[in-house]
């Protein structure tokens, strides 16, 4: 497995922005595609953005489209997701994840499917003041 570490959550007013990084340690970052999902109170884990093992393809949740923005440095071993116009809406608990499951294409490009992916992080608490 890899290991996930989330940080950069924080309180933040409705229209403002917020950078997450998820630090990897363990099997070699850069073979897997890596997502954000989150989830909030009372709701299921969903889907929010992904990123292919290189960077150079990306995926978003249609909630997040042209506001948040995921990239990563496979040097520092780091993902990243940039929110910015942040809304009470997408306060909720963001969690990393390595694609390491599913088929072998699926480990190298982005995907929404939660099932291909195998290693998560604890999470960081995101809340958006209205």
């Amino acid at each position: 497995q890899v290991q996930l570490v989330e940080s950069g959550g924080g309180l933040v007013q409705a229209g403002g922005s917020l950078r997450l990084s998820c630090a990897a340690s363990g099997r070699t970052f850069s073979n897997y595609a890596m997502g954000w999902f989150r989830q909030a109170p009372g709701k299921e884990r969903e889907f929010v953005a992904a990123i292919s093992w290189s960077g150079g393809s990306t995926l978003y949740a249609d909630s997040v489209k042209g506001r948040f923005t995921i990239s990563r440095d496979n040097a520092r071993n780091t993902v990243y997701l940039q929110m910015n116009s942040l809304k009470p809406e997408d306060t909720a608990v963001y969690y990393c994840a390595a694609r390491d499951l599913g088929g072998y294409s699926d480990r190298y490009m982005p995907g929404s499917e939660q099932h291909t992916y195998g290693s998560w992080g604890q999470g960081t608490q995101v809340t958006v003041s209205s």
